[in-house]
């Protein structure tokens, strides 16, 4: 059946112009309206149909369309509505039309483009995070926890103030760093990390960051860190006795190894003293004479408390590995490297690390035992004098310059590793000495390396020459230090070399302690290695009984203590200080004999 377009009221040449623009043949069209089809094709060529574009197409249309329901009386709501849509229509339309014209840019299409820059831009959010991020962060952190981890964390639900002794490298510092990034995000608590030195601090700071970035996306900077909802995360070194406005859940690393301890403690423990803060103490041991020892042993909880009211905490390892609410309000905890392999973390060869440490070292180091420094030459309290905040008291050491201390001259002192594949480890230490007399001696960088053959160590030494103006270089040439000697000679040709008898070993020692025990050796506080090296250093006779020798290493050997004797080959350099041998503040050198 033939359509047929009744146009009692309309020009039927527009209504041919919009039936083509449909699409619709000419001939068909003329049938519709009722004309000859010659009619049609001569509007069509005199309105020149088909040289519009689409949007005039558009418009033609829309207008009529417009038009004819603005005239129409009476209206329907669904009138209203069509003149409505048509008129935003239009207003598009036009919109089109200016970005067609010369000059036109994106704004005219888009009011929202066009008037973004009309208000004052809103400044970003700095550390800002959404909750889809927040969840990111919660799943990865559960994601990757070994079971004494999950042991911690549950206990920190339950318990104000946990103490944990540890074996080294089982990422206790990694956990405890996303454990308190998490809380902060969820809770908006401030978290207060605090290190024997600054620097020591920052590991948590790196460890943060690393691992918002890593699990969620997110940047966080900032010394401290702020996030939006309010939480602070300040990383403190011994400084922080001066901060107690300061107040959060405290995180107290490697407490075991700080120096004035029970002093620190106060100001530490006054920052989480209100019962919505978390107190947590984490330390590898270090010994029976540190004054942290009364406190992790329950000691403290007695001082000036009636006899009745004393507790005796059972501290073994048998009682503590399950961890354990105590007497005193602490929930203590002991994980050994052993007990670390048995809960999921598979980061150890214990048979290899039997190996590689001594049997006191294995104990005291992964075991979790103190050492009882009563034999070491360099006892804890000793040590102790030559531990200092370097970020707070070395101003002109800049570690990330291309030139560290500029053109000053420095000391290297070198021991190599050990004869056999499963040897020692090599040790490197670089030392600054003072500018005038009776300053300190500087030990600012120290390296360990374990793998490396005689040409991958000497290369360690040489790009310590492009970085620092080198003045003294000492290498232990017994074993494979003499390949390293001879490598170090073509690019060094003053090394120094010694060749380890008991009197060039007492020489070194000798020395050492006169400027240790003067207070003139200085590292940072957070170098645990460096003070735990030192006090493996103990006096023994050589095996005719005829001399006193020193050693630090399995079945006599002196490999072990690497970074100490490294440092002592570099202060060998040092002049002999005679007043300083009988006058110091420590005891004499004779008392070594």
């Amino acid at each position: 059946m033939n359509a047929h377009v009744e146009t009692p009221d309309l020009d039927p040449r527009r209504t041919a112009k919009h039936l083509y623009w449909q699409g619709f043949r000419v001939a068909r069209i003329a049938e519709m309206l009722g004309e000859k089809a010659a009619t049609v094709h001569s509007w069509k060529a005199r309105d020149d149909w088909d040289a519009a574009k689409p949007i005039e197409r558009v418009e033609g249309t829309l207008e009529a369309r417009l038009i004819q329901l603005i005239l129409k009386d009476p209206k329907d709501g669904r009138d209203f509505k069509e003149i409505d849509l048509l008129g935003r229509q239009v207003e598009r339309l036009a919109r089109v039309r200016r970005y067609e014209e010369p000059g036109g840019h994106e704004g005219d299409l888009n009011p929202k483009v066009a008037n973004r820059n009309a208000n004052p831009k809103r400044k970003p959010v700095k550390n800002d995070y959404t909750e889809e991020q927040a969840e990111q962060l919660r799943a990865a952190f559960f994601d990757e926890l070994f079971g004494y981890q999950k042991h911690w964390y549950r206990a920190g639900e339950k318990n104000r103030i946990r103490n944990i002794l540890k074996s080294r490298q089982i990422g206790a510092t990694y956990y405890f760093a996303r454990e308190a990034l998490l809380d902060a995000v969820e809770t908006g608590r401030n978290q207060i990390f605090l290190s024997a030195s600054k620097a020591q601090a920052h590991v948590f700071k790196q460890y943060i960051t690393a691992f918002a970035r890593g699990a969620a996306g997110i940047e966080l900077t900032g010394d401290p860190i702020v996030l939006p909802n309010g939480a602070t995360l300040y990383f403190l070194g011994t400084n922080a006795r001066t901060a107690q406005s300061y107040h959060g859940n405290l995180y107290f690393d490697e407490y075991f190894w700080t120096y004035k301890f029970q002093e620190l403690r106060k100001v530490a423990s006054g920052m989480a003293m209100h019962k919505k803060w978390r107190q947590t103490y984490i330390s590898t041991p270090s010994s029976l004479s540190h004054d942290a020892y009364p406190f992790w042993a329950g000691q403290l909880f007695n001082k000036g408390r009636a006899k009745k009211e004393h507790i005796d905490l059972d501290i073994s390892h048998a009682a503590l590995k399950d961890g354990r609410a105590c007497e005193d309000g602490q929930w203590r905890h002991i994980v050994t490297v052993e007990d670390a392999l048995t809960q999921g973390c598979d980061l150890f060869d214990l048979d290899q690390l039997r190996l590689e440490y001594s049997e006191p070292e294995y104990r005291n180091l992964l075991m979790c035992e103190f050492v009882d420094d009563n034999a070491s030459l360099f006892g804890m309290l000793l040590m102790q004098r030559c531990m200092v905040d370097s970020w707070e008291v070395w101003d002109d050491f800049k570690p990330f310059a291309a030139r560290p201390v500029a053109n000053q001259p420095v000391w290297i002192g070198y021991d190599p590793n050990g004869e056999s594949e499963t040897g020692d480890n090599a040790g490197l230490a670089v030392i600054l000495p003072p500018a005038k007399p009776g300053g300190k001696y500087r030990i600012i960088e120290r390296h360990q390396f374990r793998g490396l053959d005689y040409e991958d160590q000497a290369e360690q030494i040489r790009q310590l020459t492009k970085r620092y103006n080198v003045t003294h270089i000492g290498i232990d040439t017994t074993g494979i230090g003499s390949s390293v000697y001879q490598l170090v000679r073509k690019f060094y040709p003053g090394v120094t070399q010694y060749q380890y008898n008991p009197e060039i070993k007492g020489q070194l020692v000798m020395k050492a302690y006169n400027l240790i025990s003067k207070g003139r050796v200085e590292f940072d506080a957070g170098w645990i290695d460096m003070a735990q090296s030192f006090m493996a250093i103990r006096k023994t006779t050589t095996a005719s009984g005829r001399h006193i020798t020193f050693v630090a290493g399995r079945n006599g050997t002196t490999g072990h203590a690497d970074l100490a004797w490294a440092v002592m080959h570099a202060l060998d350099k040092a002049p002999l200080d005679i007043d300083g041998a009988t006058t110091g503040t420590g005891s004499s050198m004779m008392e070594i004999y």
